[in-house]
């Protein structure tokens, strides 16, 4: 394809590759509404807690830990060959764990569909950095970022739907035709584009990213799934993993074709940008996992209803990301993103108000802000790193801003995860001995498992209920407290690192003053000559 067009098309390319982003971010929003009867015995699969963490996780951390190698890939052997082949895997994925029959079905499916989702997700910035100037670069990352909020609100109303009328293994089949659209699309549409002088695949330091994150976050998870944080079953791995992450650090500092380059972060631009990604999605995958539970074990709601309240986020995002170019030209990238960060902390805190009788616009509104907040942060922080970085490597600034992404989502679900599992634990252990050795510890495994033994022991089961309640609320307190406590450190660290309004260089606009100057003055001597 000549650059006349795809310079005519570029605005087209961008919807295409929308598109494909559409089908990665339904499918993250829409597990979460499906996550209660998912757990649930009768009608889903009797996941625990840990286990629907799993889920989450699972895909999450193949997704992070393969994002470099894909994005290496496709500078290789063509960005756009690699984005169909991606897609094809996510829809493939996508049908393996509609039909899981367990839960550890459902989180070898998930994986699956975090190796097609890797595929996919570093390639459409890639190509974007490809296709348009650097004038133009930043508003269609806007705009990029604005169908996260899109896919927020379609991926929970679509799943809501879909759990009103057939099984939860419906909620992943609207994937395959967004996927099939999709690579079709990309086929007809999509110019191909390639690294001149690509880099080797790092195997080694893949591998050990993928250990040392899974070892990590099994560590957290069993922490917060009832054993004791010294155990060697939760130090051990954890500990572990951040040996082998350090290992990790270290070799990929050393080699010529690393599979994440650590010497990008000596650009104090770059790494402040990638530290305020990842702080706001750390916040943004631990509020979405609670909250969830909230909603539907707590206040009673159907998982439509659940996912139309999360439509105010979406809103929030939308209205805030196209915008966020336009305000980083006039204020900076540092005003941009502390706003985007404080809106996010006020908007957790906010969380730690509700109880289990709060009127629920509280919620729909702290929804909007918080996605207000994502919305002016992230493509501001987005940008900064796709600008830092040559056309050339745009696979390595895709893939970076998306593996913080991923990563912080996996850590914020385990490490959050954890904290309301202990906290809603230890806060209900009064009631919970009441019960026999048994069903106390199964009904202590989460809110979904103590209505499941309550509902099993019928009338005599009642009084488990309103503590239940009581419990979760007063744990998702704390929960969210510390969540603000790292926006307000994302919030510190842009105020640091980040840099601020860059002044006008004089020299270059002396210069393009007298090149406009000469190009008139030619212009009106061609005239006079004819």
């Amino acid at each position: 394809m000549d650059a006349s067009t795809i310079q005519r098309r570029r605005w087209v390319i961008l919807s295409v590759l929308v598109v494909g982003l559409l089908a990665i971010v339904i499918d993250n929003t829409v597990l979460n509404v499906a996550l209660k009867t998912i757990a649930n015995p009768v009608g889903g699969l009797g996941a625990s807690q840990s286990e629907l963490e799993w889920a989450i996780n699972s895909y999450t951390l193949v997704f992070a830990g393969l994002l470099f190698t894909f994005g290496v890939l496709g500078d290789r052997i063509g960005r756009k060959r690699m984005l169909i082949a991606g897609l094809v895997l996510f829809g493939i994925g996508s049908l393996l764990s509609a039909y899981s029959r367990s839960p550890d079905q459902l989180i070898a499916a998930r994986a699956a569909m975090g190796l097609g989702g890797a595929a996919v997700m570093p390639q459409t910035l890639s190509i974007i950095s490809n296709v348009f100037e650097p004038r133009e670069r930043a508003r269609a990352i806007g705009i990029w970022a604005s169908a996260v909020g899109i896919g927020v609100a379609i991926g929970p109303v679509l799943g809501g739907l879909l759990l009103a009328h057939f099984w939860w293994g419906s909620v992943f089949l609207i994937n395959v035709p967004v996927t099939v659209l999709g690579a079709a699309a990309v086929f007809f549409l999509v110019p191909e584009s390639r690294n001149p002088a690509p880099g080797k695949i790092d195997f080694v330091g893949v591998l050990g990213s993928i250990a040392g994150l899974v070892l990590l976050v099994y560590g957290i998870v069993q922490g917060g799934d009832g054993a004791s944080w010294t155990s060697a079953g939760v130090l051990g791995p954890a500990l572990g993993g951040l040996l082998v992450l350090g290992l990790f650090a270290w070799y990929e500092s050393r080699i010529d074709h690393p599979s994440l380059d650590v010497r990008l972060f000596r650009d104090r631009r770059l790494s402040a940008s990638v530290g305020v990604i990842s702080l706001l999605f750390f916040g943004f995958g631990g509020v979405y996992f609670f909250t969830s539970f909230y909603l539907q074990n707590v206040r009673g709601y159907s998982p439509l209803a659940a996912g139309l309240l999360t439509v105010p986020f979406a809103v929030g995002q939308f209205i805030a990301a196209p915008r966020s170019a336009s305000l980083v030209t006039r204020y900076g990238a540092r005003a941009v993103g502390v706003g985007g960060m404080a809106l996010t902390a006020v908007a957790i805190a906010g969380y730690a108000t509700l109880g289990t009788a709060s009127p629920i616009w509280i919620l729909a509104v702290l929804f909007g802000i918080q996605g207000a907040g994502v919305g002016l942060a992230v493509p501001a922080a987005t940008a900064a790193v796709m600008d830092v970085l040559p056309r050339e490597r745009a696979g390595a600034g895709s893939a970076l801003t998306n593996t913080a992404r991923q990563i912080a989502v996996a850590l914020g679900v385990a490490v959050l995860g954890s904290i309301l599992a202990q906290s809603y634990r230890g806060t209900l252990s009064p009631t919970l001995a009441k019960l026999p050795a048994g069903a106390r510890d199964t009904a202590g495994q989460s809110i979904t498992a103590t209505q499941a033994v309550a509902g099993h022991l019928g009338h005599a089961g009642q009084f488990l209920l309103d503590p239940a309640n009581v419990a979760f609320v007063d744990a998702m307190r704390i929960t969210t407290l510390v969540a603000a406590g790292i926006a307000v450190l994302g919030g510190l660290v842009v105020m640091r690192w980040m840099p601020g309004r860059q002044r006008p260089n004089i020299e270059e606009l002396v210069a393009a003053e007298v090149a406009a100057a000469e190009r008139e003055l030619a212009s009106e001597r061609e005239l006079s000559e004819r």
